[in-house]
């Protein structure tokens, strides 16, 4: 049998986007003729992906998981939202969210699991690529957990259970009864999912964004005419105002448009006399960032008419 060495392996599967295994196996078949392992891979539908590797996936689903104190949540995109109801893709996105929470989000291991087919979750998702007929990518994943209390999903207008275009996950810390700190949990959660905050606190904002939003508002205070005396005033004026937008524990909350979600959670603690944190939370929409392209589909006729 002829030696088949892991750099042979990568050369194919760079060359091909098959599976990691499916490159070994074709070089197997064909003794190590990378030429002749291109075509076997061709033959078995598999080398199909390659070829769809550079077209756009900005559809797909978001999936959560949770297990306890801790949950997990993953973007699997695809070219068309006709895939999103798709059994097996459905399935693998699902199968994905409940092991990502094992390697704590970590992508390029979660990459690297086996799934109850034999296959790695990559080769697997190369193996929909070659079936389904599109380009698909295992794009992000992330893990939230706390020592003691929740972990909530939210998935908002879910096309199944755990499974929609739009997830959230969010942790109270507590040692109250789960039950008690699930309700409000889950109301943070869609809070969460319908004003996008970037931080949970004041003090998690990334410094770097408070010092051009600064910087923005004194531009803004200078530019109005107003003394210099009063400049630095509405600077920190319109710097509250900014909290008030983007942070989650600052917001007013969407349940009841007056109280703000740090004293929902000061309520929620005195109610069941035990302190609850709200510790965190994850929120995934999909094809966030992805720059899509825009088709003239008219020009395309066009084109192909001429």
């Amino acid at each position: 049998m002829a030696d088949i060495s892991p750099a042979l392996v990568k050369e194919l599967r760079e060359k091909t986007g098959a599976g990691m295994m499916d490159c070994k196996k074709a070089l197997t078949e064909t003794k190590g003729d990378l030429e002749a392992a291109v075509d076997w891979l061709r033959t078995k539908g598999l080398a199909a992906a390659a070829k769809k590797s550079g077209r756009v996936a900005a559809e797909g689903l978001i999936a959560v998981a949770t297990k306890g104190p801790s949950g997990a949540i993953v973007e699997v995109n695809a070219e068309t939202d006709f895939v999103g109801r798709n059994e097996s893709f459905q399935k693998f996105a699902k199968h994905v969210a409940e092991l990502a929470g094992s390697v704590k989000g970590n992508l390029e291991t979660l990459k690297k699991q086996a799934l109850s087919s034999g296959k790695t979750v990559e080769e697997e998702l190369t193996h929909l690529v070659a079936t389904i007929g599109e380009n698909m990518t295992l794009r992000r994943a992330a893990y939230l957990a706390v020592p003691e209390g929740v972990v909530v999903p939210y998935i908002h207008n879910a096309t199944a259970p755990g499974l929609g275009r739009l997830g959230v996950l969010v942790a109270l810390e507590s040692s109250a009864p789960q039950d008690k700190l699930e309700a409000t949990a889950k109301q943070i959660a869609m809070h969460v999912a319908a004003t996008q905050p970037i931080a949970t606190t004041i003090a998690e904002v990334d410094p770097a964004e408070i010092d051009r939003e600064r910087a923005i508002f004194k531009e803004q205070a200078l530019a109005s005419g107003k003394p210099a005396e009063f400049v630095d005033k509405m600077v920190e004026g319109r710097l509250r105002k900014f909290y008030e937008e983007a942070v989650l524990e600052e917001q007013v909350f969407v349940m009841d448009g007056k109280t703000r979600v740090k004293d929902v959670v000061a309520a929620l603690s005195k109610e069941l006399g035990k302190p609850v944190k709200l510790a965190g939370f994850i929120r995934f929409g999909l094809g966030e960032g992805i720059e899509k392209a825009e088709t003239d589909f008219a020009a395309e006729v066009a084109a192909v008419l001429k």
